[in-house]
């Protein structure tokens, strides 16, 4: 082959230059700046002009640089998912939240698993914080409890919004649950039911949510004066494995309750593996509630009832936030979701309320 040749074949398997922002404005004949703009989502360019800009961006499929971004505006493009959350359907549920928020935005994903009962927990945030020069934080619960840490991430200067069961900061970095109405509305409607032996497994007593689903539980049964006794309210920690433990250790006493009320959807699922494991039918013999409305809870048998908190669209207000502090404005108010009761076929009335 003719060395001419060889060169104009080698030439020709090379990559198509990446296109940069000075290309994009000679394309549109307009000044760096204002493609800058832009892609910022600057509000001081004419809507006009921006569309053009857009039209040429999305035509030659340019996507700007984080790094270089992060350079020139002396930040990172970056947002962060700091969690320490036992449930990974939860944390995938937020994640695709997050993700929903930041598309087309230009700020990217990056996620973080923790333990707070690390003896570098707090040194390790640092270190990945200011490694990855982060613009803001999502903290889901138990981390959005923690106040050293957004006594650091303010340290660090990184914006952050939380999500808790109760407020626990100013509203512009607050997504608020209110749990305790969720533990109340299961409450009611067991009594409703005719259930008067109920049992409760908490999640760890670390995570402010447990106690604000038991507290709601409380309250919900008192208001048909009803009490639960501390021998029916067990301790978990929001997994499958120890749901399976204290359901064995509640069903295997002399007065078994007839209806459960879990902290989450995962130790539900326990507990029916330990109603099998005894005998008993769902809802014939037993009836069970759990919390937060995983999609499997409607694809298990019988399918479960739960205290649906839309995950999802938690994580996309948070997000929200923190792009709208970006853009330097700021969203009115709390932002907060109340969490309802969907009833399936996991409860009904007890056999004795049935005959």
């Amino acid at each position: 082959m003719p060395r001419d040749t060889r060169r104009r074949t080698a030439k020709s398997r090379e990559p198509p230059a990446r296109l940069t922002i000075n290309d994009i404005a000679r394309l549109a004949a307009v000044s760096k700046k204002t493609v800058s703009r832009v892609i910022n989502r600057s509000p001081f360019v004419k809507e006009e002009t921006r569309a053009h800009i857009k039209s040429i961006i999305d035509a030659h499929g340019y996507h700007p640089d984080p790094q270089a971004r992060g350079l020139a505006f002396r930040r990172s493009f970056l947002i962060g998912m700091i969690y320490e959350q036992p449930n990974p359907q939860y944390v995938v549920s937020m994640q695709e939240g997050i993700l929903d928020a930041l598309s087309g935005s230009g700020f990217e994903l990056v996620i973080r698993p923790c333990q707070r009962q690390s003896k570098t927990f707090f040194e390790d945030i640092r270190t990945f914080v200011e490694r990855q020069k982060l613009y803001g934080v999502v903290l889901p619960p138990p981390l959005s409890e923690a106040e050293r840490l957004a006594r650091l991430l303010d340290e660090l200067g990184c914006r952050y919004v939380r999500i808790a069961s109760v407020s626990l900061d100013d509203p512009e970095r607050m997504v608020v649950t209110h749990d305790h109405l969720g533990g109340a509305a299961a409450a009611r409607r067991l009594a409703e039911l005719g259930h008067r032996c109920v049992a409760h497994v908490s999640g760890p007593p670390s995570f402010r949510s447990s106690h604000e689903r038991r507290r709601g539980f409380v309250s919900g049964l008192a208001e048909f004066g009803l009490t639960l006794p501390k021998t029916r309210a067990l301790e978990g920690a929001y997994t499958y494995e120890s749901g399976l433990e204290c359901g064995r250790s509640l069903l295997a006493k002399g007065q078994r309750p007839t209806a459960i009320f879990t902290g989450n959807d995962e130790m539900a699922f326990g507990i029916y593996r330990a109603a099998q494991e005894a005998g008993l039918r769902i809802p014939h013999d037993l009836s069970v509630v759990g919390f937060d409305d995983l999609p499997i809870a409607s694809r298990i048998w019988p399918p479960l009832s739960s205290v649906r908190l839309p995950i999802h669209d938690m994580g996309k207000i948070a997000a929200e936030k923190l792009l709208a502090a970006s853009e330097a404005r700021h969203r009115a108010g709390i932002d907060e979701f109340k969490p309802t009761l969907i009833e399936r076929a996991s409860i009904a009335a007890p056999r004795t309320e049935r005959a």
